[in-house]
């Protein structure tokens, strides 16, 4: 379904952000905009939980955040968390609680996964170009890279420094990503905890940056780039701070490295960031300044850059031209999972069978009606079940329920590859190794559907099956099959019959009948 109107929210480390805006010929116009400073990863104590002080200011925005939602479809509305919500230990109780307070589902996505829809919504919101690009984005926890062209990330890492995201990238798709755990938020707690300024407190925050950016730089360098990009507030303020103040030289927009070395000799001279009487500041990115001036500092430092530019367009545009796309069939999920069939040699026509035979199963059990996420979901898993055997044939659905746990799966949410995985762990074998993770209904109903098209099709060709027909039953499924087929394939009657044993080990119902064949006349 397409829609008019669609919004994106992002539950950042130190801001959470609200986007609304309306779709005309590909294209997405703002209509509002929603800014809370929440400083989630300021609420994370010692042992990674989220304070009760935390939570609270979280909710009470998202519940605004909900009231300004209010009207829109679900599909029109994808809210994200970062790393804040990738460390908590606790994520899984607050995000319940988060989701219900803004009426929406909320995902946790990986940190390459932000740094692909950071470049996606920068490259969007800059002139089109064909040379490569570097895009920064100093977040609260954790910063992004990404090299690319156009709208295209060739290259991507995330580095949790926190408040900061680097991106190099082509067209919309990222080159090279990284994602580092450094960013304003965490480096301004970590080097400024009193909001103190000195020389040996700067100097070791922008040391620890650049040992981060080290690990990345060799390759970052190799790529090459010829414009560096920031975006989203530590960028922003930085920039703003620059200009107001005429600190870069010849009066030049955006950073330069002799305005950022101005701006450090200014914060030591007032000895806090509060301290600083200087137009460009706004109140509630001051606490957070030290942190967001160090790691900048260092990334010049080790990337060797002298001037960059500053992107309106971030997180929040990438998020509504990605889910653009999934209106429009340009689903950057199917292109990943098409990656993963290539890079783990799966027999595609193997896959193509169970998928066919495995969508056809929900069709009979859903009457006709599944839904659009459920034909997803399943047609992804089946294609991908067989992706453990590159590691190992022995518990070949164990490796691939790992791969697709941790991989970096661009365009999934890590809650869609935990579904994903279930999927795939679920596909053979024992189901009580599933636990509450496949809790509902519809998760048994597509494990089913998974089960059996793998069981029919074992021989692995292109027979034909016989007419078969799934149905649902108050406590689990019925399968009814030609009875003479049955007698004629024993081999396959046998593994129904254990098949059944496995699912009545967690109280369902598995009834495999024989119906007699039809005489003519």
């Amino acid at each position: 379904m397409i829609y008019e109107t669609v919004a994106a929210v992002d539950l950042g480390s130190n801001s959470f952000r609200l986007q609304v805006g309306r779709v005309v010929d590909d294209q997405i116009y703002t209509l509002d905009s929603l800014k809370e400073s929440v400083r989630l990863a300021s609420g994370l104590t010692a042992d990674k939980r989220l304070d009760p002080g935390s939570q609270a200011r979280a909710l009470e925005a998202l519940r605004r955040f909900g009231e300004r939602l209010g009207g829109l479809d679900k599909g029109a509305v994808r809210a994200v968390a970062t790393n804040t919500l990738r460390v908590a230990k606790n994520a899984e109780e607050f995000l319940p609680l988060a989701e219900e307070a803004l009426g929406f589902p909320i995902e946790v996505i990986a940190g390459r996964e932000e740094a692909r829809l950071i470049y996606i919504g920068a490259s969007h919101s800059l002139p089109m170009s064909a040379q490569k690009r570097l895009v920064v984005d100093i977040g609260g926890g954790s910063t992004e890279f990404i090299i690319g062209k156009r709208h295209d990330p060739l290259l991507m890492e995330s580095l949790y420094m926190g408040c900061t995201e680097f991106i190099i990238g082509k067209r919309h798709d990222p080159l090279l990503m990284e994602s580092l755990y450094m960013g304003c938020v965490s480096y301004t707690l970590r080097f400024f905890p009193d909001r103190k300024i000195d020389k040996k407190r700067l100097r070791d925050a922008q040391i620890a940056a650049a040992k981060e950016i080290e690990l990345i730089a060799h390759d970052y360098r190799r790529m090459g780039w010829k414009e560096a990009i920031g975006s989203s507030g530590s960028a922003r303020a930085i920039a703003d701070i620059l200009e107001m103040n005429r600190l870069n030289p010849n009066g030049d927009s955006g950073i330069s490295r002799t305005g950022l070395d101005r701006l450090c000799s200014m914060l030591l001279k007032a000895g806090s960031a509060e301290a600083l009487d200087i137009p460009g500041i706004k109140s509630d990115r001051l606490p957070v300044l030290p942190g967001g001036v160090a790691i900048m500092s260092a990334i010049f430092e080790e990337l060797a850059i002298e001037h960059m530019n500053y992107a309106d367009g971030a997180l929040r545009l990438g998020v509504l031209y990605d889910l653009l796309g999934r209106f429009h069939h340009h689903d950057m999920r199917d292109s990943t999972v098409a990656q993963f069939i290539r890079r783990y040699q799966v027999e595609a026509d193997q896959a193509e069978r169970v998928e066919a035979t495995a969508l056809s199963a929900l069709t009979q059990l859903t009457e006709g009606s599944p839904s659009e996420a459920d034909v997803q979901f399943l047609s992804w898993a089946t294609r991908l079940h067989e992706i453990g055997i590159s590691v190992a044939h022995n518990a070949y659905h164990k490796h691939g329920a790992y791969i697709l746990t941790y991989a970096d799966m661009p365009g999934f949410s890590k809650k869609d590859q935990a579904r994903l995985a279930m999927l795939v762990l679920g596909h053979r074998g024992k189901l009580e190794k599933l636990g509450a993770v496949a809790a509902v209904d519809s998760a048994w109903r597509l494990i089913f559907c998974m089960r059996l098209a793998v069981l029919l099709h074992r021989t692995r060709d292109d027979r034909a099956l016989p007419a078969w027909r799934a149905t649902a039953t108050a406590s689990g499924f019925q399968l009814d099959l030609p009875a003479e087929w049955l007698q004629a394939n024993p081999w396959t009657a046998a593994a129904l019959g254990e098949e059944a044993a496995v699912w009545k080990q967690i109280g369902r119902e598995y009834l495999v009948k024989g119906r007699a064949s039809r005489k003519p006349g």
